[in-house]
């Protein structure tokens, strides 16, 4: 059975985001990324090379999936909203109405994701990935919850663990 979770960067280390993945099972990593990297020396580990290298070492797959990334004029409009609101990107918790409308009629409807479903492995977990620690805050959750509704592929979520 195909199984779907999701997982962003922050709050995450290298470390913790590979034994994160292994264990929940995946062996698959859908980037769902516009733009491969993250700024800051933090996260300097999930830049695209050093992302797919290291996944590589943990023995999962990675795959960019461009078409499922926002653009840069829907990004700047959840920033314009995450900026009227006070938050940053790294402590939004949820996206703004008109991001999730139009990420939804502009991304997300014309993408046949029967076609990427039919393409997840069933013997293992495939993980959604972009940045936001919440998933709410992210688009990634949209793409899930069209997965689960329309294929009904079960969706979790990986955090990191507080400490």
């Amino acid at each position: 059975m195909r199984r779907i979770t999701t997982i962003g960067v922050y709050g995450f280390t290298a470390e913790t985001f590979a034994e994160q993945l292994t264990a929940a099972g995946v062996g698959l990593l859908l980037d769902l990324r516009q733009r491969r990297g993250v700024r800051g020396p933090d996260y300097t580990w999930a830049n695209s090379a050093r992302l797919q290298r290291a996944l590589a070492t943990a023995g999962i797959a990675y795959r960019h999936v461009k078409e499922l990334a926002p653009t840069t004029e829907l990004r700047q409009l959840q920033y314009r909203e995450d900026d009227r609101q006070g938050v940053g990107k790294r402590n939004r918790v949820m996206l703004a109405p008109e991001y999730v409308e139009r990420y939804t009629r502009e991304i997300l409807d014309p993408v046949e994701l029967a076609v990427l479903v039919a393409e997840l492995p069933r013997d293992s977990t495939t993980a959604l990935f972009c940045v936001e620690c919440d998933p709410a805050a992210c688009h990634r959750s949209l793409v899930a919850a069209r997965m689960h509704a329309e294929h009904g592929v079960p969706v979790t979520n990986l955090r990191p663990v507080e400490l």
